[in-house]
């Protein structure tokens, strides 16, 4: 969310923006506020008024009963009371207009940064950087799903019967696999400094709203019924909620954290042929990371988050490529966002598996996460990245490493996780 102050001194700017998201439906919000805030201003200095002149006179009714005007303090008393109901009318009236520029400014979307390429949806993502060599086998690579099964790592049927479509089972090495890769990630990523938490899985609605915009809450968010919660759909909505309301030392920044969950989402929306499987479900698991830091620190940390999650999947011997998004494809509150995708030797295309952004003040602006510093109190830079997202990720790991007797590789990094095992063997044709 923007400062409205912004909004009120850069009209222009902020609907340039909008246009560059190619949101031109919203940019009637932008005049809507600015009028909006015009009457709220002067509203605040009816009421400022208002309180001088009620205090002023109110001090007089004791010198007239003082002198025995009786009669005129009781006039007196009768306007102040005036005064007193045209105020609380003007709060009553401040109130609702407060809560309907808020509405507006929740919607417009934040000002991206200026390196981010103009384009209308994911198609005009840009390429910035590939990271190892995308290798194709002489032999066919089978479905995710039927390499699983021939390690009787899978259970689909058995998971609609329980749950419906978008579940899973996991099972054997497959599933011990899955929770390698996460206890591995959680390592590296302590190993790079980051401080490891487990966080709430559910999440009250001002959270929600803080975190992220309605378009994503809507497409996302699991309700629970009856319940001011909701099921988080990563553990970055629970980390940076951690902070709401809260006025953080400045000396303590940056805060970095790495956390794991579940994570719940609706994923509104058609599924093509590639999204069958485990590629588009709506339970998973993830490692998450996410920075807390100085504005002028965000910049840094962007880059430096997008490069762990690179390293580690080179780690894995998967190669990846970093991605720009344009501003269409930014979420409303991202200033500036980077996909990074694996190889898929098997549709020989690379796939997105994780997605490191910068939301510059704008999650800090709406759950109020501010930093005492030196010379005042200012708003919090937040940035978030995956670490690493199974069981998408296992499509790229098994593809990656898939052997053409069918035997999976395991990296070395990975065998102390997996009991020392070196290859997971089919039992399966």
């Amino acid at each position: 969310m923007l400062d409205i102050r912004f909004v009120r001194e850069n009209p222009e700017i902020v609907k340039q923006n909008i246009r560059n998201k190619f949101q031109n439906h919203k940019l009637s919000l932008v005049d809507e506020v600015i009028e909006l805030d015009k009457e709220n201003r002067g509203i605040l200095q009816e009421v400022e008024a208002l309180r001088a002149s009620r205090n002023k006179v109110s001090k007089e009714i004791g010198k007239l009963m003082a002198h025995g005007k009786k009669e005129e303090a009781e006039e007196v008393k009768k306007e102040v009371a005036a005064s007193g109901s045209r105020i609380n009318e003007l709060t009553e009236k401040q109130k609702n207009l407060e809560e309907e520029i808020n509405k507006r400014m929740m919607i417009i979307p934040n000002i991206i940064d200026p390196s981010v390429p103009i384009g209308k949806d994911d198609s005009e993502n840009v390429e910035v950087e590939k990271f190892g060599d995308p290798i194709v086998p002489d032999f066919e690579i089978p479905y995710h799903t039927d390499i699983m099964e021939s390690l009787s790592g899978i259970d689909l049927d058995a998971a609609r019967r329980v749950a419906g479509n978008g579940f899973y089972y996991l099972m054997g090495d497959v599933a011990r696999l899955h929770s390698s890769v996460i206890s591995y990630a959680r390592d590296f990523m302590i190993d790079r400094g980051f401080t490891y938490c487990v966080p709430p899985f559910m999440i009250r609605s001002d959270v929600v709203t803080g975190v992220m915009s309605f378009d994503e809450m809507d497409a996302m968010m699991y309700k629970i019924e009856g319940e001011d919660l909701y099921l988080i759909g990563t553990s970055e909505h629970s980390m940076i909620g951690k902070f709401i309301d809260q006025i953080i030392p400045e000396e303590q920044l940056p805060l970095t954290l790495t956390s794991y969950s579940p994570c719940f989402r609706k994923e509104k929306g058609a599924h093509g042929i590639e999204e069958r499987g485990v590629y588009r479900i709506h339970q998973f698991e993830k490692q998450e990371m996410i920075v807390v830091c100085k504005p002028e620190e965000s910049a840094i940390w962007y880059d430096r988050l997008w490069k762990n999650t690179v390293d580690l999947f080179r780690s894995l011997d998967i190669p990846v490529r970093t991605l720009e998004c344009c501003s269409g494809d930014l979420a409303d509150l991202k200033v500036k966002s980077v996909d990074v995708e694996a190889w898929s030797p098997r549709q020989k295309k690379y796939f997105e598996v994780g997605s490191c952004s910068n939301l510059g003040d704008a999650q800090a602006r709406r759950l109020k996460i501010r930093v005492n510093g030196k010379d005042g109190k200012y708003l919090a830079n937040t940035l978030n990245n995956t670490v690493v997202a199974p069981p998408r990720m296992l499509i790229a790991f098994l593809e990656n490493n898939l052997n053409e007797d069918g035997t999976v590789n395991i990296p070395k990094v990975l065998q102390p996780y997996m009991g020392g095992k070196e290859k997971m063997v089919p039992d399966k044709k």
